[in-house]
């Protein structure tokens, strides 16, 4: 902290760019042959503090990766779940400063502020807490910016560290309180926290997620798609993803209680589940949760036991989409002017689209989809004896003629949330209704109704589930059309630029968190720059991609270049990188669907 201290002394009081400590030059003196080293890392009592730039337009707005030793911590598993429990410690102590700092009549610019990311329910790797072997302070420092330097620094042992990072707004013209939050109150408050860490909570955090993961592994190799514990808080406080605390805990109805290491709760069988109710019941709340269930959740949450087969997608209509050469043939038998084996469409209609993000999701590699009634195209999803005897020239095959064969031949399950047709009800395996926000088994009872008005489903001749594709490199680019500069963007309003595309991402209802949206922009950008083959296969990409973020971080795939993203970032799943991709209009793919 002394040679940071000498720079921020060093410079022009009215400074804006702070140069000097980015750039961290140090000095070797040696007559005529002078060494300069350059290193905008800085220690204090063995914790170093790396400063970057967190793009050009914000050079009084540094990003700072704080580099713990675990042993001063205690830390002895170095998994996502300690840094997820430590990121969330730490939050208290930024708060702290901030309060410390808090000047109502000034604006952060002129104040300076800490900003810490503040991380939902959802348990993740993230590029703000992370575990990295980092290399020790290889010289020692004389004076100001003087250092000496061993001659072979080829011995210089790594550490592992906890790296959290954070952005501190710098105080506009404020040299003087600059010089206190960088090389006083910050420092000072990271030995508080590493005084104060609680390795007790830390062990229960590692515990929870371990049983989470164990949960996870026995729902894969059982006959279940999901699990909900007894006692879970559902509903979310509005507007926030926050446990609603005078919410009604979920009770398992007692024929579909299981116990999975020492957890009891509600298990939901493989195949067809349908969940009913009344308005304002509850059944899109449980669909939710399952949704979530896809990701482990912090203690606290409400749904730390809420865990849902890791492949699940949330699928729904998404009127106006992009369609790019899939296979919808399994629903719509014909298009006017059109291929339903190789349909491609700008802007879906509500049957195409549900039809598309069904066989995207199935050959993307799902084996559980999750439909909400109300979010879904009722064309696409029913269509009653009455309007079958009516229409007799109707191309599409509604969803509960194929729902069970989706089952059946492709191994792909699915829960829906029906609230007003009753056409799912002779189809499913399991039949539940939501009332006062508690579920029963209807199974029978709905079976009974079905025979007493002789519902039944029509045969209909199998269909073909699975295709391959392979994406053409031609318009896969973050360069615009004519530009020699890339574009990349996220808006928090749920859009993603790059080059010339402009995804629409809304209907992605498992895409966990913005820094997660910012995380698939970056990934889309570094497959985009890495492959030149004419033709790639992109599962395999992103697959690789994502083995090599895990050994890099995932801060391997940010750059600073792009200024209307942020800095956060959350990892996110195959599947919502690859949806992106699929919503992308100025890409087209070659289809193979066998014979």
């Amino acid at each position: 902290m002394k040679r940071l201290k000498n720079y921020l002394l060093g410079m022009e009081p009215n400074s804006t760019t702070y140069k000097e400590i980015y750039e961290g030059e140090m000095v070797i003196p040696a007559g005529v042959n002078t060494e300069y080293h350059y290193d905008s890392t800085y220690w204090n009592e063995g914790i170093s503090y790396r400063y970057e730039r967190t793009n050009k337009f914000e050079l009084d707005k540094p990003t700072i990766t704080i580099q713990i030793p675990i042993e001063r911590l205690g830390v002895r598993a170095c998994n996502t779940a300690s840094a997820d429990y430590i990121l969330r410690s730490f939050k208290f102590y930024i708060d702290k400063l901030n309060e410390d700092n808090y000047n109502r009549k000034r604006q952060d610019k002129e104040n300076g502020m800490y900003y810490l990311y503040h991380p939902n329910g959802k348990v993740l790797l993230r590029n703000t807490a992370y575990f990295k072997h980092v290399n020790q302070k290889y010289y020692n420092l004389i004076k100001g910016n003087i250092i000496s330097a061993p001659d072979d620094m080829t011995e210089i042992p790594s550490i592992q560290c906890i790296c959290l990072m954070l952005q501190v707004q710098l105080p506009y013209k404020k040299l003087r309180k600059t010089i206190q939050m960088l090389t006083k109150d910050l420092p000072d408050m990271v030995e508080k926290f590493v005084a104060d860490f609680d390795l007790n909570e830390l062990e229960k955090a590692t515990q929870l997620y371990q049983k989470q993961e164990d949960i996870r592994v026995w729902l894969h190799h059982s006959e279940y798609c999901a699990f909900i514990a007894n006692g879970s808080i559902l509903p979310r406080l509005k507007g926030t993803d926050l446990p609603l605390v005078s919410a009604i805990p979920f009770q398992s109805n007692k024929e579909d209680e299981i116990e999975i290491y020492g957890v009891k709760g509600m298990g939901i069988k493989r195949g067809v589940t349908v969940i009913t109710g009344g308005g304002y019941s509850g059944k899109s709340t449980l669909l939710d949760a399952i949704n979530a269930g896809v990701y482990h959740h912090r203690a606290g949450d409400g749904r730390e036991f809420v865990i849902t087969d890791q492949t699940a997608i949330k699928v729904s209509a998404e009127d106006g989409r992009s369609i790019k050469n899939v296979n919808i043939s399994p629903f719509i038998k014909w298009i006017p002017n059109g291929d339903a084996c190789n349909f491609s469409t700008e802007h879906a209609s509500g049957s195409t689209s549900q039809a598309a993000n069904i066989m995207e999701a199935v050959n993307t590699g799902s084996k559980l989809l999750l439909i909400d009634e109300d979010k879904s195209a009722t064309n696409f999803m029913i269509r009653d004896r009455v309007m079958k005897e009516l229409i007799e020239k109707e191309p599409i095959t509604p969803f509960t003629d194929r729902v069970n064969e989706l089952h059946d031949r492709a191994g792909v399950s699915t829960i829906l949330v029906i609230g007003g047709s009753g056409e799912y009800l002779t189809i499913a395996n399991k039949i539940y209704m939501m009332q006062d926000y508690r579920i029963h088994d209807v199974t029978k009872r709905a079976k009974a109704i079905c025979n007493q008005y002789n519902i039944h489903q029509e045969d209909i001749l199998p269909s073909k589930w699975h295709y391959f594709r392979k994406l053409k490199k031609e318009g896969f680019t973050p360069y615009p059309d004519g530009s020699s500069l890339e574009e990349l963007k996220v808006s928090d309003m749920g859009f993603i630029i790059i080059g010339d595309e402009r995804v629409d991402v809304r209907m992605l209802h498992n895409i966990a968190s913005i820094p997660q949206l910012t995380a698939i922009a970056f990934i889309l950008r570094r497959l985009e720059l890495e492959n030149n083959s004419n033709f790639i296969d992109l599962k395999e990409e992103v697959d690789m991609l994502l083995k090599r973020i895990e050994e890099d971080g995932l801060d391997s795939v940010y750059s600073s270049y792009f200024t209307q993203c942020g800095r956060w970032m959350d990892l996110p799943r195959v599947y919502e990188i690859l949806a992106v991709l699929y919503r992308m209009r100025y890409v087209s793919f070659v289809l193979d669907i066998g014979e």
